[in-house]
């Protein structure tokens, strides 16, 4: 993600916010994120899934699971190294309007902004208005939107965005953008919600449709900002925590832990010297910071420290080399610990980096620590002594993550694509090449080689983000080979390669373990749900759920989970 202070706190400050203005570029707030892995620590529609790609001549099916006895049967699987070219359509494919109700862009009214609050703003008389009446005033949904903009020539733009609100009816208030609604109408057979997202001055109405199940909206929206008209069209929301025909786990991952951090939302860990070090990020009233696990037994966590400075505990990266911890702060770009009493880290230095915003995520490869300052580019730090970082040289750009592997670097450029560079030699670092897709963001990628091609798996971010499947072989023809989807409201997060195994942080979705054996046919073999709406603290955004994922070759997963912290599992 862009630096940030989202939703769940960070602020994407150069990036068009389309959820919460309309804009056509269409950037939901920006999100939190979690430090990326190189591999190991130990070294560098209807249902409630997507469709998984497997290739250009897949057609629908449910996602592949192995199943409660699955693990990873599928045994020692060679690819060939050959594969289809897949065409590259984005995260979001259009399938037309998502609700029957009303709406043209050509014909809004002028006083739409003032009468947000009616029950008749859109033409419902093609909706089943009696299906809204069976909906619970309970859960955490998220919407996909719609949007249609009328254009100068007559035609329609689609614009895509993104909605999240939590209804509640045990007393406590109902959200939207984690605020309190300005409006709740679900008497009888209506539905309809307007929220505003009081730093930005968006307005927000959602009006029902249809209730295609208990858990399903679909119906009509209008967003107006600062009194002006920005964007409207339908829309089909879906509650979170519903898994229709998926279990809880499958494929033999096991919860095997898990604890809470001292404050805010956790949203990265790393694991060294025995001992996890999950950084969060602030949330509500709560500030965010770092909380220090002793992990010797993994079965059993034990809290020793937290850390949060005043004024600078937006900390959404972390990583470590002997005894030096890195941490990713908002405020001071990389905060460095000495670790060397692992339980009790202490304040070394602030390293900046190029802009006031600091830095959004670390990564740490052999002797170099690479710092990415969305505002600014990636600083690359030489660590000869660990604790006392050198700047070597910047690579400007927009950068959101990177992986090393074989003398390149690959950065996640957010907006920008996915780009290559040679770093073989730092005083003179060259572009190789650069994937760049129609509306996507990329934010997180996992590097290794396959049938004799070096193969990238990059993940985005935002609804209806996934996993591809690049051929990186040629940096100057990179070539999508694979996919794999879940559902479109809900976003992945990180992910980490480790042999055939893809680990994946999906957010609402869990924990997923994908076979990327044979890269053209990414294959789960396994998951593990951890959302779950009566956490405390729970939101409304689409940045709630699993976010970090580390495995430092003990035997153990460690996660990072907005809500519920730090979460161990097995390593399969």
């Amino acid at each position: 993600m862009t630096r940030s202070l989202r939703t769940f706190g960070l602020i994407l400050a150069t990036l068009c916010l389309s959820p919460l203005t309309g804009c056509d570029k269409d950037s939901p707030p920006s999100t939190p994120d979690a430090g990326r892995d190189a591999g190991s620590d130990a070294g560098p529609d209807a249902g409630p899934h997507e469709v998984p790609d497997s290739g250009p001549d897949a057609g629908p099916h449910e996602v592949p699971d192995a199943g409660p006895d699955g693990g990873t049967d599928a045994g020692p699987y060679v690819w060939d190294g050959t594969y289809v070219p897949l065409e590259e359509h984005g995260d979001l494919e259009d399938n037309g309007a998502l609700a029957a109700c009303g709406f043209d862009p050509r014909n809004v009214s002028a006083t739409i902004c003032n009468e947000l609050g009616r029950t008749d703003l859109f033409d419902l008389s093609q909706c089943d208005m009696r299906s809204l009446g069976s909906l619970p005033q309970e859960g955490i949904y998220q919407a996909e939107l719609r949007g249609e903009r009328a254009l100068p020539d007559g035609s329609i733009r689609i614009v895509p965005s993104l909605a999240g609100f939590q209804l509640r009816d045990d007393g406590r208030t109902s959200t939207m953008y984690d605020q309190p609604l300005l409006k709740l109408d679900m008497e009888g057979d209506r539905f309809v919600l307007q929220g505003q997202n009081s730093r930005t001055g968006l307005v927000t109405n959602l009006t029902g449709c249809e209730a295609k199940s208990t858990n399903i909206i679909t119906g009509c929206f209008a967003y107006c900002r600062r009194g002006q008209f920005t964007l409207g069209g339908t829309f089909e929301a879906q509650r979170l925590a519903t898994q229709e025909a998926e279990p809880e786990s499958s494929g033999g991952l096991e919860l095997l832990s898990e604890h809470r951090v001292s404050t805010g939302h956790a949203v990265d860990v790393y694991v060294a010297k025995g001992h996890a070090y999950v950084v969060s990020l602030p949330h509500l009233d709560q500030p965010g910071g770092l909380t220090v696990f002793d992990v010797s037994n993994p079965r059993n966590p034990l809290r020793t420290a937290a850390i949060s400075l005043p004024g600078d505990n937006v900390w959404n990266g972390v990583w470590a080399k002997d005894n030096a911890l890195y941490v990713a702060s908002n405020a001071s770009g990389v905060i460095v610990y000495d670790i060397s009493q692992p339980a009790e880290p202490l304040f070394v230095r602030s390293v900046p980096t190029g802009s006031a915003g600091g830095a959004h995520t670390v990564l740490v490869d052999g002797d170099f620590l690479y710092a990415m300052d969305s505002t600014s580019g990636t600083f690359i730090y030489d660590l000869t002594h660990p604790l006392d970082p050198v700047l070597r040289t910047v690579i400007p750009g927009g950068p959101h993550d990177s992986f090393v592997h074989e003398g390149r670097l690959y950065i996640s450029d957010s907006y920008d694509g996915y780009a290559i560079f040679d770093i073989s030699d730092l005083d003179d670092v060259s572009e190789l090449g650069r994937f760049v897709r129609p509306d996507g963001f990329a934010h997180h990628s996992a590097v290794g080689t396959f049938g004799g091609k070096t193969i990238a798996f990059e993940g985005g971010e935002f609804n209806a983000s996934h996993v591809r499947a690049l051929d990186v072989t040629d940096p100057a023809n990179i070539v999508k080979i694979g996919t794999f989807k879940m559902r479109r409201i809900t976003s992945m997060h990180n992910l980490i390669l480790r042999g055939n195994l893809l680990y994946v942080a999906w957010y609402h979705d869990g924990l997923r373990v994908l076979d990327v054996s044979n890269p053209t046919q990414l294959r789960q073999v396994a998951h593990h749900h951890v959302f779950r709406e009566a956490d405390p603290v729970r939101g409304d955004s689409i940045f709630e759920g699993l976010l970090g994922v580390r495995i430092p070759g003990d035997g153990y997963v460690y996660t990072a989970e907005s809500s519920r912290g730090l979460i161990i599992f097995n390593e399969l």
